[in-house]
């Protein structure tokens, strides 16, 4: 016999959400979009990270290579980045970055665009960055052809730092003479390194 009263239960789709570490956002909860290969930076990962920066962050202009959630600029625009570009190429998961700029305000401070991140550092463009967030989707080992691109682009300013977040079992980056790893550290099954432009 069927319970008529009993209710079927709806299966309801994971909730993501990240917090926001220090700044003026310090502790807010802000929600990102689910896609294949999203992986937001983890919070002992990005304390770090911005340890290392601490007071160079402040009035920087930062580029968000692979935007995802906005861990990283959102972050940077928590502790008093002057400006953050963030590219990413899902429109769904764009679509929801940008909600969280409209919701925290900060769409003055921020521009969101919808582009390949490889693509964008092979075009010509007037904007020019102080900080550079490298964290691609692992699986697809863009770390080296993203810095590649940055060396022979005219996007950097002088003495940029370069941050890049790898798979630990990924080959080590080979990088320019005038680059520099000034921070380096492994958490996990993740490697994160911070790079100088000398």
């Amino acid at each position: 016999m069927v319970n008529k009263h009993k209710k079927s239960r709806a299966i309801k789709p994971k909730a993501h959400s990240l917090r926001i570490i220090g700044g003026q956002w310090r502790g807010r909860k802000l929600t990102f979009a689910d896609a294949p290969g999203l992986r937001p930076t983890a919070d002992r990962v990005r304390e770090t990270l911005f340890n290392w920066l601490q007071a160079k962050v402040a009035g920087s202009a930062c580029l968000d290579l692979f935007s995802g959630s906005g861990a990283l600029g959102l972050e940077a625009l928590s502790r008093g980045a002057a400006h953050v570009t963030f590219l990413e190429k899902s429109p769904a998961v764009a679509k929801v970055l940008d909600q969280q700029l409209i919701l925290l305000q900060a769409n003055p401070k921020a521009d969101v665009m919808q582009i390949d991140a490889v693509q964008y550092l092979e075009t010509t463009h007037a904007l020019t960055f102080d900080i550079v967030f490298i964290d691609p989707p692992f699986a697809h080992n863009l770390w080296q052809i993203c810095c590649d691109k940055l060396k022979d682009g005219q996007c950097l300013n002088p003495n940029a730092l370069i941050y890049v977040e790898q798979d630990k079992k990924s080959p080590a980056l080979d990088l320019p003479q005038n680059w520099e790893v000034i921070k380096h550290k492994t958490a996990g099954n993740v490697r994160f390194q911070l790079i100088q432009i000398n």
